[in-house]
């Protein structure tokens, strides 16, 4: 994976797995699977561990501990009402970049908002931008 991949990936890889969570509870080894079979196959293990540690502290999962065939209980992760706003917001943030972006190769804003429709409206946030 080059570079420039690693570092948008960076800033997308929370919603990414939010997205994840939203269609149903999971478990850290369940969600990076899904993460591979989308595609995302550069992504190591120990990098979704350390976000689902940052999300589950930021309060935007639930986790119960369930018991495992093997070894011990395992953490399942699920999105709670909060990770939705967030998710949400993500969405909203990707469609306005998207819209741009497209604009600026020379796209149209309806390829854009082919990829995810969502009524959320950007705001800017020049604290969370300033190091973009």
């Amino acid at each position: 994976m080059g570079k420039q991949m690693t570092e948008m990936l960076k800033g997308t890889l929370e919603g990414i797995v939010l997205a994840i969570l939203s269609d149903r509870a999971a478990y850290g080894y369940e969600i990076t699977t899904r993460l591979r079979d989308e595609g995302f196959t550069d992504i190591a293990e120990g990098t979704v561990y350390a976000l689902l540690i940052r999300i589950e502290q930021r309060g935007l999962v639930d986790v119960e501990k369930v018991p495992s065939e093997k070894g011990p209980p395992r953490k399942v992760f699920s999105l709670n009402a909060q990770g939705r706003d967030v998710l949400e917001e993500f969405w909203g943030t990707w469609d306005f970049l998207a819209e741009r972006l497209a604009h600026l190769r020379g796209g149209t804003a309806d390829a854009a908002q082919a990829t995810h429709a969502s009524p959320a409206v950007h705001e800017s946030h020049d604290d969370e931008s300033e190091g973009a």
